[in-house]
C-alpha cells in the first residue's frame, strides 16, 4: 500500500516580516493524525509558521503543501480549522456565543442557509468545551479563558481534518486549560491531525507526538514522546539551550528534518 501524503509538509520555507526574515529554510511534515507542537521563545517563527500554513504569511522560499496539494492550488478550506492567538482575535464583536460559533461553519454552508446538521455541529463543539449553557450571552461578557473556549469551539463547529491552534493556553486558567485538553482528546480520538504553538504543554503533554523547538527562524531540535515528560514536569526547558547530545538520545526516524 502506498503511504499517504502528509496533511502538511514544509521545505526549505524561509519568509519575512516587511525587511526582518524570520523563516530561514524550515521543514516540516506533519502526517495523519500527528499532534506536533511547535515551541520556542517569542520570536523564533512559531506564529509566523502556522500562519504561513494557511496562508496568511506568503513564503518567499522553499514549498508548502495541504493534504499532497500545492498551497496556491488548495481550495478546500472546509478541512482545515484555525484558532488564532486569542490577542489577535475579534474581540469586542457584538455577537452570542452561538453567533460566533456558527461562523465555524462557513467555509461548509457557504452561501447556503445553515441546516440542521450545521446547527448540530455547532451544538456539539459548544459542548465539547463547556460553553452551551452561554450560548445565548454575548461574547462581551466571558472570561478570556471562555472566550478562548469559544475560538476553539468556532474552529470544532467545521469539522476539520487539520486544526491548527495558536497558543491555545496563553492566558487561559487551569480549569479552562483541562476542558480544552479534554476537547483535544476528543478530536484526536477521531484522527483530526494537530499543529499547536505552545510556550509549554500543560495538560496538553499526554496527547503530543512530537515536539519541534525553534529559534531564530529555524529547527533547532526535535523531542519524541520517551521525552515529552521531562518537557512537562520542566516546561522552561522548552526555551532554554538544548542538552548535550548523549548516545542514548533517540533517533529521529520520521517527520520534520533539521
Amino acid at each position: 500500500m502506498s503511504t499517504p501524503e502528509p496533511v502538511i509538509a514544509l521545505r526549505g520555507a524561509t519568509a519575512e516580516l516587511g525587511s526582518r526574515s524570520v523563516l530561514r529554510g524550515i521543514d516540516l511534515t506533519v502526517g495523519h493524525g500527528e499532534v506536533v507542537a511547535l515551541l520556542g521563545s517569542n520570536g523564533s517563527g512559531k506564529s509566523t509558521a502556522v500562519r504561513a500554513v494557511i496562508g496568511q504569511v506568503p513564503l518567499s522560499g522553499g514549498e508548502l503543501e495541504l493534504f499532497g496539494a500545492p498551497l496556491r492550488r488548495f481550495r478546500d478550506w472546509r478541512r482545515v480549522g484555525y484558532v488564532p492567538q486569542r490577542s489577535t482575535a475579534a474581540a469586542g464583536v457584538p455577537a452570542t456565543v452561538r453567533e460566533v460559533v456558527s461562523t465555524g461553519r462557513l467555509a461548509r454552508t457557504r452561501l447556503r442557509l445553515p441546516g440542521r446538521g450545521d446547527r448540530a455541529a455547532v451544538h456539539r463543539a459548544l459542548e465539547l468545551v463547556g460553553m452551551a449553557d452561554r450560548a445565548k450571552d454575548s461574547v462581551n461578557a466571558l472570561s478570556g479563558g471562555q472566550h478562548q473556549r469559544v475560538l476553539i469551539a468556532r474552529a470544532l463547529a467545521g469539522e476539520p481534518e487539520l486544526l491548527i491552534m495558536d497558543e491555545p493556553l496563553a492566558g487561559v486558567d487551569l480549569a479552562s486549560q483541562q476542558v480544552l485538553a479534554d476537547a483535544l482528546r476528543e478530536q484526536v480520538a477521531r484522527g483530526v491531525t494537530v499543529l499547536l504553538v505552545l510556550h509549554e504543554l500543560g495538560p496538553l503533554a499526554p496527547l503530543i507526538d512530537r515536539t519541534v523547538q525553534l529559534r531564530d527562524g529555524r529547527v533547532e531540535r526535535v523531542e519524541h514522546p520517551e521525552q515529552l515528560h521531562d518537557l512537562a514536569c520542566h516546561p522552561q526547558h522548552a526555551d532554554t539551550e538544548p542538552p548535550s547530545a548523549t548516545p542514548e538520545a533517540p533517533k529521529i526516524e520520521t517527520g520534520l528534518l533539521s
